[in-house]
Parts: C-alpha cells; sequence; structure tokens
C-alpha cells in the first residue's frame, strides 16, 4: 500500500537514516544559537561559519542569531538554555565537552539535563597542542627538556580542558596549570603575550588563528590529541594535522611503549567524545521529531554544498556535519563513562585542581 507521506533517504557522514517528509517551516522566524562561551573560541567561530549554510537550507531560510552567554566555565549559559529554551526548534545550544564534562561527573552548579536534550547535529573537530620557541622544544620528543617551566593556560579543569590535562597526565609531564580563563581565546591572547607557553587549540581556531603564528616561527606544533582507529582506539594520526603525532605515538616515542592503564582509559574515554562530538547542537527535549529531521536534511545539504566543502577546508580542514538517530544515540551514549574512568576523574580533579563535586 503506498502511504501518503514520502520517504527520502539522506546521508550524513557515515549515517544513512529515513527523513518522513513533515511541514517544518521556519519562514520569518529566528533561531537564537546560544554559545556558552565569549567569541573568539572554536565554538564561536564554528558557530558563526555554519551560520549562513543554516540560514541557506533550514526550511524557510530563518534568521540565525549566534549568541554568547560566558561564565562558569559554560556552566551558566547551559543553565540559561535549561530554564529558557522553547521546543518549536527556535533555541540551540551549541557547545563543547566544557559543558558535557560537568553534567557527566555531577559538578555542582549544573542545572542543565544534557542527556535528556535532543541532538540537532555535530561539527567534529579535533585539538593541537603547541608550545613557545623559548621552551626550546622543537618537536614532540623534547617535551620532557624544555628550557623553561610548561605552563598553560585554560578554562576550566572539568571544561573543554580535560583532554588536554589528561594528556599531560598520560604522558607525564609538569605542567602549571592556570585556569580561568573566560574563553581559549583569552588563553590564546595570554600564550601570544608570554603568560603561557604551552597551549591546546581546537581545529577551527588551530587552523584560522594559530597556523600563521607557526609559520611567523611564534609557535611550535607539538601533537594531535589523534582520531580513532578502526577498532574504536584512539592511535590514529588526525587527519587535519597528519604531520603530527597523537598523544597515543607520543608516549611510545617518550617512553618506547604504547599507553595504558586508567590514565589512558580516562584519556581516551574524554578525548574521543570531545572530538568525535565535539561540536553538539542540543535541543529543548521536547523537540519533535519532525523538526529534528528537517535540521538532519539540512545538514545532509550544508555537506553537500559545493560553497561549504570550499570553506570549511579552511575551516575545519573539510570536516562535515552528522545528525540523525545514529549521531544522537552515539553522543547520549558518550554521556556514560565507565565507573572506574569517573572515579578516577573525580579524584584527580579534586585533588589536583580543587573541583568541588
Amino acid at each position: 500500500m503506498i502511504r501518503n507521506k514520502l520517504k527520502k533517504l539522506a546521508v550524513v557522514g557515515t549515517a544513512f537514516f529515513a527523513l518522513e517528509a513533515a511541514a517544518v517551516d521556519f519562514s520569518g522566524k529566528t533561531i537564537e544559537i546560544v554559545v556558552p562561551f565569549s567569541p573568539g573560541g572554536a565554538t564561536f567561530v564554528s558557530a558563526k561559519f555554519l551560520e549562513p549554510y543554516l540560514e541557506k537550507h533550514l526550511p524557510g531560510n530563518p534568521d540565525i542569531n549566534v549568541v554568547d552567554r560566558p561564565g562558569g566555565g559554560s556552566i551558566l549559559g547551559a543553565n540559561w538554555f535549561e530554564k529558557n529554551a522553547k521546543s518549536d526548534g527556535t533555541t540551540i545550544l551549541f557547545t563543547t565537552s566544557s559543558t558535557a564534562n560537568p553534567f557527566v561527573l555531577g559538578k555542582k552548579g549544573v542545572e542543565y539535563r544534557l542527556a535528556d536534550y535532543r541532538i540537532a547535529y555535530s561539527h567534529p573537530f579535533s585539538a593541537v597542542a603547541y608550545t613557545s620557541p623559548g621552551t626550546g622544544i622543537k618537536t614532540a620528543k623534547d617535551v620532557k627538556n624544555s628550557k623553561q617551566p610548561l605552563v598553560y593556560g585554560g578554562i576550566a579543569a572539568a571544561a573543554s580542558d580535560l583532554p588536554g590535562l589528561l594528556s599531560f597526565e598520560v604522558l607525564g609531564l609538569d605542567v602549571k596549570s592556570v585556569l580561568g580563563f573566560k574563553g581559549r581565546g583569552p588563553a590564546r591572547l595570554a600564550f601570544a603575550q608570554g603568560e603561557t607557553n604551552l597551549d591546546y587549540q581546537f581545529t577551527p581556531v588551530y587552523l584560522t588563528q594559530v597556523v600563521p603564528s607557526v609559520a611567523e616561527g611564534k609557535a611550535v606544533p607539538l601533537w594531535t590529541g589523534g582520531a580513532v582507529d578502526s577498532e574504536g582506539k584512539l592511535r590514529k594520526r588526525d587527519p587535519i594535522a597528519p604531520e603530527l603525532p597523537s598523544v597515543y605515538e607520543v608516549h611510545k616515542q617518550l617512553y618506547g611503549k604504547e599507553p595504558s592503564g586508567i590514565k589512558w582509559q580516562a584519556f581516551e574515554a574524554i578525548a574521543s567524545v570531545t572530538y568525535a562530538y565535539g561540536l553538539t547542537a542540543y535541543m529543548h527535549p521536547d523537540t519533535s521529531q519532525d523538526i529534528l529531521d528537517a535540521f538532519a536534511k539540512a545538514a545532509n545539504d550544508i555537506n553537500n554544498d559545493p560553497a561549504f566543502q570550499a570553506e570549511s577546508k579552511k575551516v575545519t580542514n573539510g570536516a562535515r556535519l552528522s545528525a540523525g538517530p545514529e549521531t544522537e544515540k552515539a553522543i547520549k551514549g558518550a554521556l556514560k563513562p565507565s565507573p572506574e574512568v569517573k572515579k578516577y576523574l573525580v579524584d584527580l580533579l579534586s585533588s589536583k585542581f580543587g573541583v568541588k563535586f
């Protein structure tokens, strides 16, 4: 029997899902995308980058308004979303593991129900660690022989800095971490001014703003977080910066063996989540499936847009959006680490960084 509603097959990244035609129309509406960080960081850069493509490909061509609501390492903006988000698809929380980690770890002050939110789309990214030439470090192999004490600047230990801080633990580095910056932009400025000499920046910012500093001899790239291999392990080089080793490789270079144990398990768990689904657009729990399908179709259309393909090469080295049921399932599953990893993370964060739970 022929159904009245036509079903179309859409592909986003590697996910296949059926989209049922629905009367979703955002004509004359404004969609507010809340970024819980200051302008200048990777999340804000990515949100602004995607803005015109969402306006072009969402049904009805709505106005997209990217709004920054910084504070509390992203918690304040996420709490605002919890209280004010609408279920009609016109309010989106676009954020990173800075918001996911406090929720997963049960940090005080978290009022948002991240695991209950629906997933509109996700934009993966990576992160590159780099240092100042003044350290005398020329490659990752030299990292334990710095001429200066290593000083890292970040936002919050339980935020998107967590995989970076865990990489220092895995590699056995003595790093002083200065936390409390309002975003990755201010942290990058502190590095440029010589207040810190070790930094992590996510791909959109690294490619557009740090690479020129590398070319000028003002920054030395060291490693990336890595990429997941066919076995689901974080052992591959990141395709965004394939010339750089992963944390996994650097450990082998420094110690002659692959990393293992609870430190590596914690890094692998947090880093995989952070990078594979790093920039995620969350929606109100009561958002209808028709609206989610409309966003999934828009994500597919954006991926196939030649202008997006060309521009994304400069910003994320061609990273594609993902959306749909499989993406939502993966992200929600990633919000549940093993009890052993969670205990290690809580103990480390509370004892070394003073995080209160």
